[in-house]
């Protein structure tokens, strides 16, 4: 009898173990349908705007147990671009990331809160500058489906801002440029 109800919760986890974990997506860097986005004021006066071109990550959603949602990306600093090459060696320099020291940025998400079937709150540690933070910010479902090929996707969109100085990046450029905002635009194919 014993072997019988073991059996039978043996194949019920089985069965029933697609419902409870979340499906597992690769960030499709290789089509370049993801992006991080960065921007920060220039004195005050206007807007700086840049993106950074080298990340990879892997998140795994699903709708039907999206609080289990969970999120890893890693970004390589120096693939930073703002579309000028002297602000790129400056901003990859000692003053500001100082990439040949922290060559990577990691997001490493530890709870998402769903608001509603689209959107919630995404909690984990950043790391920047060879300094770790907890940040949350909220995040926005754009859409999940079957694509043209045969795959299946999921893509989200997050932003949040960061205080450099919370990560030991201090060059003064006066108060208006005291954060950066960051701006996530994630689209995975599923595993």
């Amino acid at each position: 009898m014993k072997k019988f109800i073991l059996a039978t919760t043996l194949t019920a986890a089985t069965l029933f173990s697609g419902f409870i974990y979340a499906a597992d997506y690769n960030i499709d860097r290789e089509g370049a349908h993801a992006s991080i986005i960065f921007k920060i004021k220039h004195l005050g006066y206007s807007w700086l705007t840049g993106r950074f071109d080298d990340f990879d990550g892997k998140f795994s959603y699903d709708e039907k147990t999206a609080d289990a949602s969970k999120i890893n990306v890693v970004i390589q600093t120096a693939s930073l671009d703002s579309n000028h090459a002297e602000r790129d060696k400056h901003l990859k320099g000692k003053e500001f990331l100082d990439v040949s020291k922290y060559p990577t940025s990691t997001f490493t998400s530890t709870k998402y809160t769903a608001t509603d079937a689209n959107s919630g709150t995404l909690t984990g540690e950043f790391t920047l500058h060879g300094v770790t933070k907890t940040i949350s910010f909220p995040i926005v479902k754009i859409g999940e489906g079957t694509d043209p090929w045969g795959g299946y996707r999921a893509g989200f969109s997050g932003k949040t801002s960061l205080k450099l100085a919370d990560y030991g990046i201090d060059y003064d450029l006066g108060p208006a440029s005291a954060n950066v905002e960051l701006e996530l635009f994630i689209e995975g194919v599923r595993q």
